[in-house]
């Protein structure tokens, strides 16, 4: 099982003016821990569930630049963008400039969205989430499209396009990742495109509850004729890692179902957090 660290939350010592210096530091303590994968939020407004909606946060890919700047090994995505946030042929091009700044280490998550305030608060539309699932689809394709030889046009339903040229093209097939959990669409589009999912655990969704979302996806993939095995079961793990061994115990009854990384959310001292975890990541790439 491989780690991952989310960054939920950006209150550092010294406000703002600290932040840069902190993230810094969060990037090299990554790489010396062995962390496979840093992932910052998509939002310009907090998560009211998180913590009160007017504290600071960062743009996510400006921010994946600079984790970029100051580190080498970990690899770097959003967890998870809103694809209406960004026209899917914007989003193929950021990713592909994030995976040529950092030397082939960005993957690029996304999912339908949720947020409605915040999509408001942005310009951004908000149709029903069958409409934003499939608007989700086909941007999808057109991603590959464009991270593609082909450079000709696109004749999608959402985004028809003239030209699908990005130069320069990501150095490697980035990774993508599709957060969800509804079984009759999220989990179908997984199986459809993804690379990996990304499903919540913690808070008392243990491995029972994941185990069911990795069935339902087993199903799509052969619905869909796609490789079950190729997709990376990702789980975001939002309890509080208090304690080591029972996190580890945790992340055993995963390992069981399934589950082959797990994104630690880090809400509050983040390096101290991805210090104490690289003690169990050789535990855990044994899994």
């Amino acid at each position: 099982m491989q780690l991952g660290v989310h960054l939920s939350r950006y209150l550092v010592e010294g406000g703002p003016a600290g932040v840069p210096t902190a993230l810094a530091a969060l990037a090299r303590a990554a790489d010396e821990a062995g962390v496979a994968v840093l992932s910052v939020p998509d939002h310009v407004l907090q998560v009211p569930y998180v913590a009160p909606v007017g504290e600071p946060v960062l743009e996510g890919y400006s921010t994946l630049a600079f984790l970029a700047a100051h580190s080498e090994r970990v690899e770097l995505q959003l967890l998870d963008g809103s694809i209406g946030y960004r026209h899917p042929a914007l989003l193929a091009r950021t990713v592909a400039t994030l995976d040529v700044l950092s030397g082939g280490r960005a993957r690029l998550g996304t999912g339908a969205g949720w947020y409605e305030r915040e999509h408001r608060a942005l310009g951004a539309p908000f149709p029903p989430l069958r409409d934003r699932l499939e608007l989700l689809d086909e941007a999808l394709l057109l991603i590959r499209r464009i991270w593609s030889d082909d450079d000709g046009p696109w004749e999608g339903t959402h985004y028809p396009l003239p030209e699908t040229v990005c130069t320069p093209r990501p150095l490697r097939r980035v990774p993508v990742m599709v957060s969800g959990v509804d079984e009759r669409k999220a989990l179908r589009l997984v199986a459809r495109h993804a690379d990996a999912c990304s499903i919540f655990a913690g808070g008392g969704s243990g491995a029972e509850f994941v185990a069911g979302k990795l069935a339902a996806l087993r199903a799509h993939c052969e619905r869909e004729g796609t490789s079950y095995d190729a997709i990376s079961r990702t789980v975001l793990w939002t309890d509080p890692v208090d304690d080591l061994a029972g996190f580890t115990t945790s992340m055993a009854e995963l390992a069981d179902v399934g589950v082959q990384e797990v994104h630690v959310v880090a809400a509050e001292r983040p390096l101290q957090l991805v210090r104490r975890l690289g003690e169990v990541v050789p535990v855990l790439e044994a899994l």
